[in-house]
């Protein structure tokens, strides 16, 4: 659920400067992170009119690439809570743009709990995947791009993968399509499942064309490398080689306007305090 960092008073919150911070990992692709990062932040924008937008990346090696390669400045967390400190905020919204509540959200949430007593209220919403409902909502949401599948097709997923506890969202979100019988498979890069996981279940259930999609925000390096790269190991190759027809679908999470809703909603519950 979303994490209100300290109390306020009811009535007290309406005054003063009141800003939302969206957090991501980051991309140093120009062109993905302008219809994936920048249209959530547009859409959050729009949403709540009365709160200024500010944006923080958590990966110092994308905000260096950024700084020395293209002249861009990001803030870490850190940095953009600061600056909203001397900025004069007052009620601060931090809006993570993770898929699940990992390692980096986790961090965010410890980061933030040091800002608890700089601002009126500060709030931490919740990442895409977070409560039985939220799965419901993802899986409804990667629909509408993956579209009309015929026998013998399917959709393969490719997430990050974790060795955090929350890897298990994966599996949790492979059951919901699972219940729906949705042809739909979710691998993993860095954990499990595996490609070699989904290809098993794909040879078991006849599948012989997949569409295969990123399962990030971004398309960034995972994606365009890992996935849809001609190197021998990249996931594309791999399930040609295995005889698959393969589609490509190079577009990550943030560009598909139901997921951008779902960050809406979470950044509304946060400021709501509907969890408190």
């Amino acid at each position: 659920m979303p994490q209100p960092l300290n109390k306020v008073e009811k009535g007290t919150q309406e005054a003063g400067k009141k800003g939302i911070l969206v957090v991501s990992f980051g991309t140093s692709y120009a062109d993905t992170r302008k219809v994936t990062i920048e249209a959530v932040e547009e859409k959050i924008a729009k949403e709540f009119a009365d709160y200024e937008v500010k944006r923080a990346f958590t990966s110092n090696m994308i905000i260096k690439k950024l700084k020395e390669r293209d002249g861009i400045m990001v803030d870490t967390p850190e940095e953009a809570l600061n600056r909203m400190k001397e900025e004069g905020f007052e009620e601060v919204i931090v809006q993570p743009l993770h898929i699940m509540a990992g390692a980096e959200y986790d961090d965010l949430v410890e980061a933030t709990k040091a800002y608890k007593d700089t601002f009126k209220k500060l709030s931490v919403g919740n990442p895409v995947l977070a409560g039985p409902v939220s799965y419901e909502k993802a899986v409804n949401a990667l629909m509408t791009q993956v579209g009309k599948l015929e026998k013998g097709e399917a959709a393969v997923v490719m997430g990050h993968g974790t060795h955090h506890a929350a890897n298990a969202s994966y599996a949790a979100l492979q059951n919901k399509f699972d219940d729906k019988e949705l042809p739909v498979y979710v691998g993993t890069v860095e954990a499990h499942p595996a490609l070699e996981d989904v290809i098993a279940k794909l040879k078991k259930d006849n599948v012989k064309k997949v569409k295969l999609m990123p399962y990030m925000l971004v398309a960034g390096d995972h994606a365009q490398n890992d996935m849809a790269g001609d190197e021998e190991d990249s996931w594309k190759t791999v399930l040609k080689k295995e005889g698959f027809e393969v589609e490509i679908y190079l577009h990550g999470l943030g560009e598909n306007k139901e997921y951008q809703n779902i960050y809406v909603e979470n950044t509304k519950e946060a400021i709501s305090g509907e969890h408190e």
